[in-house]
């Protein structure tokens, strides 16, 4: 395929143009996945920063009540008091449990 000098004056310029489009959504692409892994990085940190339980810390305060209501009984009394609650509240709601289900 031979191009004539008129062809020629068509083409080269379009070629150039059609390197700075290719690179300039190649730039655009980059810049997406930046953009991407930034807004991940924020993402996570945020959820890094972010308090996922409050429960622990109403136990903790509920426990200091108990604690300071109690001062005249003995440690050894407490520590069975407390035994009773941990071993009431790790009851499972229906192992052990017998149900009949021939109905």
């Amino acid at each position: 395929m031979s191009l004539k000098g008129v062809e020629l004056q068509i083409a080269i310029p379009k070629t150039f143009d059609a390197g700075k489009m290719a690179d300039q959504h190649h730039q655009k692409t980059i810049n997406q996945q930046l953009d991407a892994n930034e807004a991940l990085n924020r993402e996570i940190e945020r959820k890094q920063l972010a308090v996922n339980k409050s429960e622990g810390m109403d136990a903790i305060s509920e426990e200091d009540e108990n604690d300071a209501s109690n001062n005249g009984q003995t440690s050894s009394e407490q520590n069975k008091k407390k035994k009773q609650q941990q071993e009431q509240d790790a009851q499972h709601p229906f192992k052990g449990n017998l149900f009949d289900f021939s109905g």
